[in-house]
């Protein structure tokens, strides 16, 4: 077999512009999947697609608001068990399976608005400091926090903070009122100053235009340096939410995003996220190639279903993926 020379790696970009990325967004999908790919390709190695698990350690009950949310307890109507903060050494040995199922990060998410010190913050920090033991990636999802807690998980071990900022700043008051966009980016701040990597990414299929969706990207990729963990969501309607009868997202909608998103941040994992379940092996493959390189595995990401665990084997198999 011929051995190609990789073209030399773009350096990242911050100053990416609304337009430009819209521009790119809209470029006919052939064009758009092959420039993806060639950047993809640059920047990282194409079969090499890595497996993240999603563990809820505090179920519902959470004071925000989020029209997509069935963890709100604003969203009376959504069927969901209220739980209390899980006992650490479940979550380690939660972690425990899903490496040995392949997953190389195991993120666990609380349903709150922010981080407050006390047992149960105590309790995260030890999940941390286990799940890390155990020689995986760790990230945590808490909402906010101030800057001593962050320095108290990085401490601990942790290897990425997932906070997404969901949507374009223009579209982001139709979906949250309870949160301002100032404070998820006050909070990604935090984060970077504790030396922790970020997991930021956004949920297209709320309502929000092809605009939104770029300026989303562009704010993401106006980081410095860039995310180091971006996960494309598509909505998944839950009844009793707001966004309970959106329409679903066509499945090339979600290729363009993943490939802007590639454009926009080379050197940045890709995952693809929640509604996953809902894609055929081809669409999927066609986000590989666009520039996805992270998937969550498992049955559930937090509440809602995924994709189950034989189906990722298979796929992942069929199309050569590794760790």
């Amino acid at each position: 077999m011929v051995q190609m020379e990789p073209c030399p790696a773009t350096a990242p970009r911050a100053d990416w512009t609304v337009d430009e990325l819209l521009a790119i967004y809209e470029t006919p999908l052939l064009d758009l999947i092959d420039q993806a790919s060639r950047v993809h390709r640059q920047h990282h190695d194409p079969r090499a697609i890595q497996r993240a698990s999603l563990f809820s350690i505090k179920t519902g009950g959470c004071p925000e608001d989020c029209g997509y949310c069935p963890q709100s307890a604003h969203h009376a109507e959504v069927k969901l068990t209220r739980d209390k903060i899980m006992d650490p050494a479940q979550v380690v040995a939660a972690a425990r399976a899903a490496k040995a199922g392949g997953a190389a990060r195991f993120c666990m998410g609380a349903a709150w608005r922010e981080v407050r010190d006390g047992t149960e913050f105590d309790a995260v920090v030890e999940m941390v400091r286990g799940v890390a033991g155990i020689g995986m990636e760790s990230c945590v999802t808490l909402g906010m926090l101030k800057p001593h807690q962050a320095e108290r998980l990085a401490e601990a071990g942790l290897t990425a903070y997932n906070h997404n900022l969901d949507t374009s700043p223009e579209f982001y008051g139709r979906v949250i009122g309870t949160r301002s966009y100032q404070d998820r980016l006050d909070t990604l701040a935090v984060v970077r100053k504790a030396g922790i990597k970020l997991c930021c990414g956004g949920i297209i299929g709320m309502g929000e235009t092809n605009r939104d969706r770029a300026a989303l990207i562009q704010v993401l990729a106006a980081q410095t340096p860039h995310p180091e963990s971006v996960p494309i969501n598509t909505l998944v309607p839950v009844p009793g939410t707001p966004m309970a009868l959106r329409p679903p997202v066509e499945a090339l909608e979600l290729v363009r995003m993943v490939a802007t998103a590639r454009i926009a941040m080379p050197a940045s994992q890709v995952r693809l996220s929640a509604g996953r379940r809902d894609l055929s092996p081809e669409a999927q493959v066609l986000c590989f190639i666009a520039g996805a390189n992270s998937i969550f595995a498992g049955d559930h990401l937090l509440t809602t279903p995924n994709c189950e665990e034989d189906a990722d084997t298979a796929l992942l198999r069929a199309v050569g993926a590794h760790p």
